[in-house]
């Protein structure tokens, strides 16, 4: 469809012009005219890139607005998302789905539903509501319509799943679980080389390892990980046609390299700024390359005035502003989930010792529907609420898995829409108390106050750190969650700056010993480089913002050259002369940024060698950017009798293999070498293995930029998995606080998912650019800008 076309609306006729045969067929606004589940009419006016602006008589309606827009232009991608939360992909595509269908499972929550939805505000959960009804009204309407519906439907032979405000209580996932980093360290102690942990994950601030008493180190391992491994393992390479469906539909790994990606947000006080009102600059770092993890859509009823962003399937809008405040966020970090260890008993497995007792699990009994086979009977186990995810009744032995997201209270699903129904600072913080995930929330107001508020669900944890598994008899039970008042924040700092990018951003006076959150944190590169930039700065643009999140400068590769051998080796003298005097900037027409990225690869290997002894490799297989640079800074001790003898031998060892690798990459010509040819950014459908999706979908391709995933413009590239850019920022904003028209943003690669639509594509060329574009706000300005309108009124 050509949304480009101009629709006017007058009394709920609508009149089209230039739209194109198959645009009419795709999306017809005369069909738009009724919506189950709607109160009153709502009106749709959008601008020319696509972006929805809902005007409602009550905040059910706007959210059922939202609801709608995001099934027009994503539904498959909601569907695909709803199935794998319920555990429902056996039921469409087969047996091979059956362990992550019973994983799925195994994370829905099992408590009393209507406590939970009493426990909500009323307000909050009719948006949800709304926010539900919308999303059926799109999948009634395609069924009256069959094509009317995104065509991997009718490509895979299933049609979308309706959605519930049960659903959005039951579907609570594992959460950002560190279960892998438990597992690690038990293991590296279990063999007396606890001490390697460094290498691979430093503890932030500085702490000590106390291994939980009663705890069996040796007994530990990746069997232990259980139907967390299920969530995202891929089934079976047979036999080929339904393969290739399988392999796509799982491909792309929910529990992706971490390390690479996170955000960035900052906070620029009136005073520190040429218009004298504060600028709020954020840019959340997710996936590239599949479905575009963000829509925009711009809400307003009675009491609501919020744009900004959301996640396709996650009620309200997650980074934005309202009429009153702008808002982003980054990762915070806290550590949500734990490994307990439970004794079973040797003569019983259905029971387990608990608080000197025996205790029988919990059971839930479930049937998996199977396409194309008998419905498959599952038995799950729960201890104190907590998933068992691993059982061997030969040991006796259980894992259980502790988990924020399970707990009662913990609906992540209705945060969104409280944070955007807050009037200001102290409602926000009311708001705050269902955030489930770790966030750093940042905040700006039209009065002038900025703020920023750590939150998320912690775990209150008497006896030990989380660093490892805990035993299961009790004694190191989780109690309760901090409250949102021990969390750190700061309002209106003297500094007038708040920045965050992952790293560890405790405040100095934060008590971390006793209100422990986490001791693992994103490097802090993006972080240090954003408080050069603002603090080498007077007065503080939104231009400036705008560059700032195209930042490619690398902490990283400014550190190289500082450690450049004087007299390096000849077969490394080549590569010492490209990289000498540079800045660290990895521009996508650079040859030293190329250069660089080989090197600093060559670097990471050689150092993971010499550090690394063999006996812990297998657990061990990469080391921490930050810890390897900052030990050879520093001549640290640990790099044996002479670190400077070590450092220039690795060093110089790393300018020639890299040399050789972008000869290799790049050809014999370093004059050629350009970073942008090998970094390149490419969107294609996450299920383009299956021949027809991929027709269908044609990838976009061919584009090329800079930095990388320390540069604040993330652009970060998956462990193994080559150059092309894989992580980074997708959707971007900048506000002017209080002058909203003004507010920057892009979106990559646009908000339809739909080839046929003029917005599949219309920004990835002006993201590539850094061209960020302004969104309407005003009442004025939106009416201005609007090259289309239509209405909904009630079935």
């Amino acid at each position: 469809m050509t949304r480009r076309a101009l629709l006017l609306a007058t009394a709920g006729i609508a009149a089209l012009a230039g739209l194109s045969a198959r645009g009419m067929a795709r999306f017809r606004p005369s069909d738009l005219s009724k919506g189950k589940g709607l109160r009153a009419e709502i009106a749709i006016l959008e601008d020319r890139f696509g972006i929805p602006h809902v005007r409602a008589g009550s905040l059910h309606d706007a959210y059922f607005g939202q609801g709608y827009l995001v099934a027009r232009d994503r539904l498959f991608q909601l569907d695909l998302d709803l199935r794998r939360d319920m555990g429902r992909m056996a039921e469409a595509f087969g047996p091979r789905f059956l362990a992550s269908d019973r994983a799925a499972r195994l994370f829905h929550y099992r408590g009393d539903l209507g406590a939970e939805l009493a426990s909500i505000p009323a307000d909050v959960v009719d948006c949800v509501r709304g926010y539900c009804a919308g999303i059926n009204a799109r999948i009634d309407e395609i069924a009256a319509d069959p094509s009317l519906a995104p065509r991997e439907f009718s490509i895979l032979g299933i049609e979308p799943m309706r959605w519930s405000v049960e659903d959005c209580l039951r579907r609570r996932g594992a959460g950002s679980d560190d279960a892998d980093e438990e597992i690690r360290r038990a293991m590296l102690e279990a063999r007396g080389l606890l001490d390697l942990e460094h290498w691979r994950e430093p503890l932030r601030p500085a702490w000590d390892f106390t291994v939980p008493e009663g705890l069996d180190c040796a007994a530990v391992s990746p069997f232990d990980l259980g139907a967390l491994r299920d969530l995202d393992r891929p089934p079976a390479i047979e036999p080929p046609l339904v393969a290739r469906i399988d392999k796509a539909l799982l491909r792309e790994n929910r529990r992706t390299d971490q390390a690479a990606q996170g955000s960035n947000a900052w906070t620029v006080a009136a005073s520190r700024t040429d218009t004298g009102r504060p600028i709020l600059a954020n840019d959340p770092h997710l996936a590239i390359g599949g479905f575009s993890p963000r829509h925009i859509v711009h809400l307003t009823a009675p009491g609501l005035d919020v744009i900004g962003a959301g996640y396709p399937g996650l009620p309200g809008i997650m980074q934005g502003h309202t009429d009153r405040f702008a808002f982003g966020r980054t990762n915070f970090h806290i550590d949500q989930s734990d490994l307990f260890v439970l004794e079973t008993h040797p003569d019983d497995p259905t029971l387990y010792r608990h608080d000197g007792a025996w205790k029988p699990f919990d059971v839930v009994e479930d049937v998996i529907a199977v396409k194309g086979g008998a419905p498959e009977r599952i038995v799950l186990r729960y201890s104190e609420g907590r998933p068992v995810i691993a059982e061997d009744p030969a040991k006796n032995r259980a894992i259980a898995f502790a988990t924020v997201t399970m707990l009662p209270g913990a609906n992540m699903r209705f945060a969104i829409v409280a944070i955007n129904l807050a009037k200001g600072w102290d409602s926000l913080r009311e708001a705050f108390r269902m955030h489930v995930s770790p966030t750093n929330l940042h905040y700006a107001d039209i009065d002038g106050n900025t703020g920023w508020q750590a939150i998320g669900f912690a775990p209150i944890r008497p006896r030990h750190d989380g660093l490892f598994p805990a035993p299961g008899d009790g004694s190191f039970d989780w109690k309760g969650v901090q409250a949102v008042e021990d969390m750190p924040s700061r309002f209106n700092p003297d500094s007038g700056v708040i920045v965050s990018a992952n790293a560890m951003n405790l405040p100095t006076d934060y008590p971390y010993g006793e209100h422990i959150l986490s001791f693992t944190w994103s490097d802090p590169f993006r972080h240090d480089r954003i408080e050069e930039v603002l603090g080498a700065q007077g007065q503080h643009s939104l231009d400036d913002s705008v560059a700032l999140l195209h930042d490619t400068i690398a902490i990283p590769a400014r550190k190289l050259v500082a450690m450049l051998p004087e007299e390096p080796s000849p077969d490394a003298r080549e590569a010492a002369r490209m990289l000498a005097g540079r800045d660290g900037d990895l521009a996508a027409d650079s040859g030293a940024a190329l250069l660089y990225e080989m090197v600093i690869a060559e670097l990471s290997e050689r150092f993971h060698a010499a550090v690394i002894p063999h006996s812990a490799r297998d657990i061990i297989t990469r080391v921490n950017l930050d810890a390897m640079l900052t030990a050879l800074e520093t001549f640290d001790m640990r790099l044996g009798p002479d670190p400077a003898a070590t450092r220039r031998a690795l060093i110089d060892g790393a300018l020639a293999g890299g040399w050789a690798k972008a000869v290799e990459v790049g050809g014999a010509d370093p004059g050629q070498w350009r970073w942008g040819d090998l970094h390149r950014v490419t969107i294609a459908h996450p299920l383009d293995a299956v021949p027809a999706i991929a027709d269908a979908f044609p990838a976009i391709m061919g584009g090329e930029s800079g930095g990388d995933g320390t540069t604040v413009m993330a652009r970060g590239m998956r462990a193994g998995g080559g150059y092309s850019v894989r992580h980074g920022a997708s959707f971007l904003f900048a506000a002017d606080v209080g002058n909203w028209d003004r507010t920057r943003f892009l979106l990559l690669p646009g908000q339809s998912a739909d080839p046929a639509s003029a917005h599949y594509r219309d920004f990835y060329e002006p993201w590539l650019a850094g061209e960020m574009a302004e969104w309407s706000f005003t009442k004025s300005a939106v009416d201005a800008a609007a090259v289309r309108s239509f209405t909904i009124s009630p079935d």
